[in-house]
């Protein structure tokens, strides 16, 4: 009974800094994605832990270098939109989980168009974290789009990558200030020509 009770006491002890540590982890990324936004590759990594509420050592234990920490936000931020396409799956009929998905995917195109200084300062630039992102997004897509698909909301040639790439192309045309409310126009063109035909 004291070998038991001896098991449990680590085990309990194990487990509370690990949730620390994720939550520890998840402030860090957000002040950091804030920070690179506002101030570009250079914002400062000790005013980041301060704002996190951690100190230096416990910021640089999770991302060891500047490159780390950009690159985890960009990640991080990828990770949150492929959820939020399981999410919406759950929670909401199918051509409106792919309607919701597709505006937080201009969201995203946004937020990715702010943070790029900062991602063009990883070495080695940042196409090998937008070809690690693809498989995720695509994934996220192509399971909204066979939902729809089998609910009979939209046709069954349709494919995730043409519902993306009109999207992805609008953002490349035109980055401009107009940009986006012009790419949320395309989201309800898209899922209309989308339809079956009647």
């Amino acid at each position: 009974m004291t070998k038991k009770a001896a098991k449990s006491v680590p085990t309990k002890s194990r487990r509370k800094p690990r949730t620390d540590s994720l939550r520890n982890r998840e402030r860090i990324l957000d002040v950091a994605k804030e920070a690179f936004t506002r101030f570009g590759a250079s914002a400062s990594l000790d005013d980041i832990a301060k704002q996190a509420g951690v100190g230096s050592g416990t910021l640089y234990r999770h991302f060891p270098t500047r490159d780390a920490l950009i690159e985890a936000v960009y990640r991080s931020e990828v990770e949150k939109l492929a959820a939020a396409g399981r999410k919406f799956s759950e929670t909401m009929p199918p051509i409106d989980a792919l309607r919701s998905w597709m505006l937080l995917f201009v969201d995203h195109m946004a937020a990715k168009q702010i943070i790029a200084p900062a991602l063009n300062s990883v070495a080695g630039g940042p196409t090998r974290l937008y070809e690690g992102s693809r498989s995720l997004i695509h994934g996220a897509m192509d399971a909204l789009v066979k939902r729809a698909i089998k609910s009979g909301d939209i046709r069954k040639d349709v494919d995730a990558l043409d519902l993306l790439r009109p999207l992805i192309g609008v953002f490349f045309v035109d980055s401009g200030p107009g940009w986006q409310p012009s790419a949320r126009r395309l989201v309800n063109i898209l899922i209309t020509g989308s339809r079956p035909v009647k």
